[in-house]
């Protein structure tokens, strides 16, 4: 892949992220991988903006040291996808969207609560 579509691809990842905070059925943390490993093959500058300068960073240092979440990390996920999703639960009427969207919040909490959690400390 050249190098302008790398970016480009990192920048769009960083974008669709940051939505990923805000919107409960986008995932962040895969989103944040792909531009992390867009910016390594592309940009120094980028992908050390991403590690150190970015909301993101300290997440993806842990990740990049441990391959788990840091402490707490794991019930905030939890807790703000099942908020999010419960809220969205509220609102819709239709009975069969009410259902899919359960199921996926029951398995984006499986999901969550597989990945592993090291203190960075230790």
């Amino acid at each position: 892949m050249g190098r302008g579509v790398l970016i480009a691809t990192g920048w769009l990842a960083v974008a669709l992220a940051a939505l990923g905070v805000l919107l409960p059925l986008l995932p962040t943390t895969p989103f944040l991988l792909l531009a992390a490993w867009c910016f390594s093959r592309s940009s120094p500058r980028f992908h050390q903006w991403l590690l150190y300068r970015s909301w993101f960073g300290g997440y993806l240092r842990h990740w990049q040291a441990h391959r788990a979440l840091p402490p707490n990390t794991k019930w905030k996920a939890m807790l703000f996808t099942a908020l999010s999703i419960s809220i969205s639960l509220f609102f819709i009427k239709i009975i069969w969207v009410r259902v899919l969207l359960f199921g996926l919040m029951l398995v984006l909490l499986a999901i969550i609560w597989r990945l592993p959690v090291i203190d960075q400390r230790q």
